[in-house]
């Protein structure tokens, strides 16, 4: 067994590790239960941006799940969090949902059409032409461009749907200019959830199903990793990469100890 007796804090991924379709995986409620109980400072992690922290703890809720919506760090506050300490007060122009746009405001941003500081394009189910080509022109005027995740799709129960990824490439090919990503896999947002909980990469573990955000983002911000396989990672999958996790187990419920398994 690998020796995670150091690890004093975690980060974990929502989707394909607490949560598969809205249903809990086995052995998530009882972890979180065991983390509150011995009051570990934790966060679940998510690059979706669409929903505020509010709005996703009542929807864990609803699939048999507690995470209060302090423990939820998305992708739009670590964007908005990012955003403020570049330019505090500053302005955006936001392709995007309630998630973003209430992170953003929280952050003491002001959302306009006029000359922005930056472009910030996040998840949403309405794109709008007008507002790429509003963006498109935005940019090519000075505006920087920010992204809150670079997943070039997203679930859907009929299929993929274009994510903030491939909206962001169709910018890019307007205008020529690359966005800065603030979402996994940049280790930015890592960092950002450490500061929110006070911890320090040398004594926290990040649990993720995929090898190409959670795992790599973790591995470079310092911390330890741990792949779950009840997500999109599967062996063959993790033989793609020439990095490893520092464990692999079939789920959380390997996380959690004999006797708070519920």
């Amino acid at each position: 067994m690998v020796d995670r007796s150091n690890v004093e804090c975690w980060l974990t991924d929502m989707d394909g590790v607490l949560v598969h379709e809205q249903a809990a995986l086995p052995g998530a409620v009882e972890l979180l239960a065991q983390w509150q109980r011995d009051d570990t400072p934790y966060l679940v992690l998510t690059n979706n941006s669409i929903f505020t922290a509010r709005d996703l703890a009542a929807r864990l809720r609803a699939g048999g799940i507690n995470v209060p919506e302090d423990r939820l760090w998305t992708s739009a506050l670590a964007t908005a969090d990012f955003l403020k300490q570049q330019l505090p007060g500053g302005s955006a122009f936001v392709i995007g949902e309630a998630g973003l746009l209430t992170a953003l405001h929280e952050a003491g941003y002001i959302m306009t059409e006029t000359d922005p500081d930056f472009v910030v394009v996040g998840e949403t189910r309405n794109y709008s032409f007008d507002a790429i080509t509003k963006a498109i022109r935005l940019i090519g005027n000075g505006a920087r461009f920010i992204v809150t995740n670079p997943d070039a799709t997203g679930p859907s129960a009929d299929g993929p749907l274009p994510a903030t990824g491939a909206i962001a490439a169709l910018i890019t090919k307007a205008t020529g200019r690359e966005p800065y990503v603030v979402g996994k896999p940049n280790p930015m947002m890592f960092r950002s959830a450490l500061n929110k909980i006070g911890a320090h990469s040398h004594n926290t573990a990040m649990i993720g199903d995929r090898m190409d955000t959670d795992i790599v983002a973790g591995m470079e911000a310092g911390l330890h990793t741990v792949l779950v396989l009840t997500g999109i990672s599967d062996q063959r999958e993790i033989e793609r990469y020439p990095f490893r996790p520092d464990e692999i187990i079939s789920g959380v419920h390997e996380l959690v100890r004999s006797g708070d398994e519920g």
